[in-house]
This record gives structure tokens, sequence and C-alpha cells, in this order.
């Protein structure tokens, strides 16, 4: 892209100094520094001479010149950080260097954030790591180490969202006498491994519709692993990866449900077939705006009930009813981390909530989902459908706070939500652990007391 006239003449109000850089007579690079004045009116840089340099720039020949600026914050880091970058050949004009550019490249920190900046020099990227690979006969690829590979490509971090409905099914169960540590250990983990069978699946089919590619502001809690995207495994890999996870996470719930009882069946083949069309085609339920309801099932009554089951070998309506806040705050996870991914998502027809609702309803329902949330908590427990000590969990609620503040004034960067996106699951984990909590205390008091007080029970 030639530059315009705006950017060479910005450029004397945004820089103070110039860098040439060039190939010398052995073919290794050089650079040098130098002054210089812009001319907008005839498309034109003129540089200060280099008379002092041992190697002179090439007349006649393309140079790349490059401006610069960055502003050093002690114990902070940088900012103000901007860089024109121009190609173009050399000729010496009264004692100067003129440059007539007719290639820019350029970026400013006011103007696109560095991740950005990052996101979008990927595919360039990865077109020279393969041009790299064919030139030196190896494969040359971005690598992490086995363990941050693990950890980014399965998003591990994520299993509060089991964690939290199978340690309460299980609590539950622990109330109505029926525990059994081994059951418990294998639920949990054949839990987690269907969840990151589902979140490796979530990135290979966010790679083949095209949302990850098109979301150039991916954050620490949204955006997906992307390691696909990046070069750090392959879609095979990914693949395999997924159905490695669900075959031992589908292998556990068999086993389980021989021993227990088969209607345990019913719940895992549920749980399975919304993990696998949250992202999968034909039905693609995030797409159409029903991810926070997969979610919401999946990871609230379903892990609930099917935990309470194997421990008890029934169903009951209290890990269900225990379970619906749980599964709405962890909907709300997904609702929040869908805001920064919107214009990708809207981009490749992901239409997700907040793709379809407008800002303000986001947050309205933001806070409303959280009010039901607390309001079923408080009216649960009161009426003895629940633990009343699970009252405790009220005392999560003011979480939510930054949330919606946040939400209400960074709606639009990507960058300024991540605390809230990191407090709102802070919410979902707090709540859920003092709800779990609420039934070990209603538990410990059942054993410990010929009559407890009712609200102990």
């Amino acid at each position: 892209m030639k530059p315009s006239a705006e950017l060479i003449a910005g450029l004397n109000e945004r820089f103070n100094h110039a860098v040439i850089a060039f190939v010398g007579d052995d073919g290794y690079p050089l650079s040098v520094a130098t002054g210089f004045r812009a001319e907008p009116e005839r498309g034109v840089v003129l540089l200060d001479d280099v008379a002092g340099a041992e190697v002179q720039p090439p007349e006649g020949e393309r140079v790349n010149v490059v401006f610069s600026h960055i502003r050093p914050q002690p114990g902070v880091g940088y900012d103000e950080r901007r860089y024109v970058s121009l190609w173009g050949a050399l000729r010496r004009d009264n004692g100067r260097l003129e440059l007539r550019p007719d290639r820019v490249h350029q970026w400013d920190e006011q103007e696109m954030s560095f991740f950005e900046f990052s996101e979008r020099g990927v595919p360039q990227a990865r077109r020279y790591m393969k041009r790299l690979s064919a030139e030196t006969g190896r494969d040359v690829r971005p690598r992490l180490s086995f363990g941050w590979l693990f950890l980014r490509a399965t998003r591990l971090p994520f299993l509060s969202a089991t964690l939290v409905p199978v340690l309460l099914g299980i609590a539950v169960a622990a109330l109505a006498d029926d525990f059994s540590f081994w059951v418990a250990l294998l639920t949990l983990i054949g839990g987690a491994c269907i969840h990151l069978g589902v979140n490796v699946a979530n990135d290979i089919f966010d790679t083949r519709s095209g949302a990850d590619q098109a979301n150039v502001n991916p954050t620490q809690f949204s955006g997906g692993s992307r390691v696909i995207l990046y070069g750090l495994l392959s879609m095979r890999q990914m693949v395999l990866l997924s159905i490695g996870f669900y075959g031992i996470g589908i292998g556990i719930g068999i086993a389980l449900a021989a021993w227990r009882g088969w209607e345990l069946l019913w719940i895992g083949v549920a749980g399975a077939l919304i993990s696998v069309f949250y992202t999968a085609p034909p039905l693609k339920l995030v797409h159409r705006g029903m991810g926070e309801i997969a979610v919401a099932l999946g990871f609230g009554p379903i892990m609930a009930l099917g935990a309470y089951f194997v421990q008890t070998g029934e169903y009951d309506r209290e890990p269900l009813l225990a379970s619906i806040p749980v599964g709405i705050l962890i909907a709300l996870i997904l609702y929040v981390n869908e805001v920064p991914d919107q214009p990708a998502d809207a981009s490749v027809g992901k239409r997700t909530l907040p793709v379809r609702l407008s800002r303000e309803a986001v947050v309205r329902g933001y806070v409303g989902a959280v009010a039901v949330t607390f309001a079923l908590i408080a009216a649960l427990a009161v009426a003895g459908l629940t633990a009343r000590p699970t009252l405790i969990a009220l005392a999560a609620a003011p979480l939510a706070l930054p949330v919606v503040r946040t939400l209400r004034e960074s709606y639009d960067n990507p960058y300024a939500l991540m605390p809230a996106m990191g407090r709102n699951i802070q919410l979902h984990v707090v709540t859920g652990a003092l709800l779990i909590l609420g039934y070990v205390i209603a538990i410990v008091a059942d054993a410990a007391l010929e009559d407890p007080p009712m609200f102990l029970t």
C-alpha cells in the first residue's frame, strides 16, 4: 500500500528520528539513524546525510526507513508505542537522501492494541514459517513445552465448571447418607474428561467455521485456545485429543451405569449430545443463540443429577434444584465472555446472544440473571427444598457488582473487560463452593447432633 500524503505529513509531528535499514555489500543487514523532514506535497521524505557512517545507504536501491516512538514508564513498562515503516529507493538531492516511498506498514497503540496487532500478524507469520520450512527442509513452527501446550489446548483452568456441579451433586447425596469416595473420584474424572473433550471440540469447529481466524481480539478468558490457528497443534491432533477425552469419559460413564443402574445412561446421553452439538453441525447451538441454555443444562442439572445418581442409584428433586443457580452462573460466564468476541462471531454467522442483543439489553440480562440466581438460592433454602445452610452462598452476590460496572463502562474494550470476566468466573466458583460448604455444614450437623436445629438442616 502506498503511503498517503496525510501519513507523510504526520511524520514530522509524531517522530523525531528515522532509521535507514539496508543490506551491505557483504550481504549483512545494516541500519543507521538520522534526522529527517517530510514533504507531503511532493510525497517524499528527506533524510539527513549520514556522512560519518562507515557504510553508506545505497542509492537507487530499495531500503527500509523506520520511524518509531516509545515512552518508558518506570516500573510499569511502556506506552505510546507507534511506528511507521516505509520502503522505497533512495537518491541524493542537495546533500540529502530523498526517499519516495511506495509501500508502508504502520502501527499505533492509540489506534490498535498490541494484542490485536499481534493477532493480525498471525497469517503472515504462518506464511513466513511455511516458506522457511520449504527453504531449510525442516519443519519450522512455534512450540510450547508439553505442560503449557496441554494447559492451553484443553483450557484446563475452566474445569471449575465441572468440579462445582459434580461436587454439589455428591454433597447432596452425602446428606442423604450415600457416599463412596472411589465412585466420587471416578465421577469427577469422567466429568472432567467430557469437559476437556468439549473444550477441544469447540476449538476444532470454531477453526473450521472461521470464527477463530476472524477474532483478532482474544482475551485470557475468551477466543478459545487458538492452538490450531497458531500452528501449535494440527487439526488431526486436536481431533484425536478430543476423541480420546470423550472415549475415557464415556467409558467411565458406561462402567458407572453398569454398576449403579442403566438409568444413568439417559442423563449421560443428554450431556454428550449437548456437548457435541454445542458447536458441531447441524445444530450448532451456540450459533443459534442457545449456547447459554446448553451450558446451563450441561454444567448444572445434568452433571449434578449424574453425580447424585451414581452415589444413590436414583434421581431426586433436590440435586436438580440445588444445581439450577450453578447452571445460571456458568451460563453467565459464557454470556460475558461472548461480549468481546461479538464482532468476529457476527462476521461468521455465529449469532450468540451478545450478537443478537443491544449493549443495554446484554447488561440488563446479566443483572436480571444474577438477581434470579441469588433469589433462587434464598427461596430454596428458606423453603427447605435445599439445605438451609446454603444461605451462606448469598455472601458471594457482591462479586457481581464490579462485573456489572465494567460491562457498563468498557463494553467495547475487550482488554478492559478482562478483570470483569475473571471476577465473573470467581462469582461462579465462590457461589458453588459456598453451596457445597452449606451442604457440608448440614452433613456435619446431622452426624454430630441427634436433633439438629432447623437452620442447620
